[in-house]
């Protein structure tokens, strides 16, 4: 999957964007989320709330973006550069695990910041229907003939997967129906290991995955 070289423009946005979700990181840090405002962010990040705006629709998700940021682009990146031979099915789920647990200690500091706020953790678990449209790319060129209709519900399971993984992760200790889900207003404590998770959510569409591949041969 190749990159197009940027131009100005688009840096500058890709600055502007940066500098909004750390401020919005570091005000949460500091105040407590429910104590930062919009014009709080866009003052710290030196512009305006209408620039705001145009880059986040909610506080929950400048603050979010902030942990989450280019993920979905960096899973579908890891792999694009995977050698053409290797499994799709295994190269997709090592590069889900990988941008999903290989976290630095600020990020960890911010992710526990999220997951006892029931509004970020929605925001949170949102952003994992992002990695549908870049994953559906890398899948298209992964296996030429297949289609894009097949792409996208193959990066759409992986999207739905991922998402699962985090539910059951994030589950209320409490939360002992079946039917109840994570962002009640309880205290969340994650469970087990989340490289289990994912791994255990995404092991059914390895077979997808496979007769994909098994198509588009010749």
């Amino acid at each position: 999957m190749t990159t197009p070289p940027q131009g100005l423009r688009e840096r500058k946005k890709q600055a502007t964007r940066a500098a909004l979700r750390e401020a919005a990181l570091r005000l949460a840090v500091e105040r407590g989320p429910d104590n930062v405002r919009v014009e709080d962010i866009a003052e710290a990040a030196g512009v305006s709330p209408r620039t705001y705006n145009n880059y986040f629709a909610s506080r929950e998700q400048a603050i979010v973006s902030a942990v989450t940021a280019d993920r979905e682009a960096h899973i579908a990146a890891r792999v694009a550069a995977r050698p053409t031979d290797a499994r799709l099915a295994d190269a997709v789920t090592e590069a889900v695990i990988e941008q999903y647990t290989d976290t630095g200690e600020r990020a960890h500091e911010a992710l526990l910041l999220i997951i006892n706020r029931p509004a970020l953790r929605d925001a949170f678990l949102a952003t994992t229907a992002e990695i549908e449209s870049p994953l559906t790319t890398v899948i298209t060129e992964r296996l030429p003939g297949s289609g894009v209709h097949t792409a996208r519900v193959l990066a759409a399971s992986v999207a739905a997967a991922v998402r699962i993984a985090l539910e059951t992760w994030l589950r209320p200790a409490n939360a002992t129906q079946a039917h109840e889900g994570p962002m009640a207003g309880m205290l969340v404590v994650p469970s087990g290991s989340l490289s289990d998770h994912l791994h255990t959510a995404l092991a059914p569409l390895a077979p997808a995955f496979d007769a994909a591949e098994q198509h588009t041969r010749p």
